[in-house]
C-alpha cells in the first residue's frame, strides 16, 4: 500500500550510506546511523518552506477568527450559506487551510516508511508483515533498493553491540538473523536513553510552543478563544502536545527499532531549533506587517492645522 513512500525512503537511505561509505567504514554501525540522521534532515530541508507556510497560514487564521465567528453567528440555520461565506472570506484574506497539514502529512508517511525498511532488513519473523525466513535466505533477500550485500551490511553493523534494526520487544528467535552476540539488556542499555532523550524533546518543543501561544494571548498579539467550548478545545490539544505524544513513546517504545529512534532523536533536534528560528521570523514579520499598517494610517490621516478635504468630509459621512 506504501510502496510509493517505501522505495524512496530506500533511495535516500542507500544515497546517502554510499556516500558515507567513501569516508567510513561501510559496514560501521555509526556509518548507517549516520545515514538515518542525514535522511532526516534531508526531509526536513525539503518541509522548511511549508513549515513557514504553515505557521504564516495559522496566523492568517488568528487574524480572521473574529469575521468567522460573525458568520458562524449570521448563519447558523443555514449551513451551506455559512461554508460559502467562509470559503469567500478564507480567499480574500488568503488563507489556505491545507497549507497548515502538509508536514503532518509528509512526516508521517516517512515515519511508516523508515519503519518498514528498517524491519524488512529481518524478515526471520512470523508475525504481522514477516515472511518467516530463514537467516540465510534473510541475508540473501534485497531490503527494496538495497542489495542482498547491502542487506548483509546493515544487519552486520553494530552500535554498542547492537543491531540496528534490534528492539526491545524482538523475539529471541530472530537475534540468529544477527551475526555475534547480543542480549535484550544490550538493546535496552541503547534504547533506554534514546527513549528519554525523545520524550524529553518532543515535551520541551511543545512547551515552547504553547508558552509562545500564551504569551502573544497575554501581549494581545493573539485573541484567546471566542467562548468556553473552543477554549476548552485549545487546552485539550496543549495538553495532548505537552504530554500525550511523549507519554504515547513511553508506551510504545519497546516497538522502535534503534534505527527509528534515531530518526526520532534527531528528528527533534532539528525541530528545536528550525522552530525557534521559525518563530523568530514570524514575529519580524508580524511587526513589520504592524508597522507598515501604522504608517498607511498615518499617511492618510491629514496633516496638524491641514483643514479637511471633500474626499475626507465624504468619507466621515458614510461612516
Amino acid at each position: 500500500m506504501l510502496n510509493f513512500v517505501y522505495w524512496p525512503i530506500s533511495v535516500i537511505l542507500w544515497l546517502w550510506h554510499k556516500a558515507l561509505s567513501f569516508v567510513l567504514n561501510p559496514d560501521s554501525g555509526l556509518t548507517w546511523v549516520l545515514a538515518i540522521v542525514l535522511l532526516t534532515f534531508t526531509v526536513r530541508i525539503l518541509l522548511v518552506r511549508p513549515t513557514i507556510n504553515q505557521m504564516r497560514s495559522m496566523r492568517k487564521m488568528q487574524e480572521i477568527q473574529p469575521q468567522m465567528q460573525e458568520i458562524r453567528n449570521k448563519y447558523k440555520n443555514d449551513q451551506q450559506k455559512m461554508m460559502q461565506e467562509t470559503q469567500k472570506l478564507q480567499k480574500e484574506m488568503g488563507f489556505n487551510p491545507l497549507a497548515g497539514c502538509l508536514p503532518i502529512l509528509v512526516q508521517m508517511p516517512v515515519f511508516l516508511g523508515l519503519y518498514h525498511v528498517l524491519r524488512s532488513f529481518n524478515r526471520t519473523g512470523t508475525g504481522a508483515g514477516q515472511l518467516g525466513l530463514t537467516p540465510e535466505q534473510n541475508r540473501m533477500t534485497p531490503n527494496y533498493f538495497f542489495s542482498a550485500e547491502d542487506v548483509q551490511s546493515f544487519l552486520d553493523a553494530r552500535l554498542f553491540k547492537v543491531p540496528l534494526s534490534a528492539y526491545i520487544s524482538m523475539p529471541e528467535s530472530m537475534y540468529q538473523a544477527f551475526p555475534g552476540d547480543f542480549t535484550k539488556t544490550n538493546i535496552i542499555m541503547l534504547a533506554a536513553p534514546l527513549v528519554v532523550i525523545i520524550v524529553v524533546a518532543i515535551h520541551m518543543n511543545a512547551r515552547l510552543s504553547v508558552d509562545r501561544q500564551k504569551a502573544r494571548i497575554a501581549s494581545g498579539k493573539q485573541k484567546p478563544a471566542a467562548n468556553d467550548q473552543m477554549q476548552m478545545q485549545a487546552d485539550m490539544m496543549n495538553k495532548m502536545m505537552l504530554w500525550f505524544l511523549p507519554g504515547t513513546i513511553l508506551l510504545t517504545c519497546t516497538f522502535w527499532h534503534i534505527g527509528l529512534l534515531f530518526y526520532m532523536v534527531s528528528n527533534n533536534v532539528w525541530t528545536f531549533f528550525q522552530q525557534r528560528w521559525v518563530f523568530k521570523l514570524m514575529d519580524t514579520e508580524e511587526e513589520a506587517e504592524l508597522q507598515a499598517k501604522k504608517d498607511a494610517k498615518r499617511a492618510s490621516a491629514p496633516k496638524v492645522g491641514q483643514k479637511p478635504t471633500d474626499q475626507t468630509k465624504k468619507k466621515k459621512r458614510k461612516r
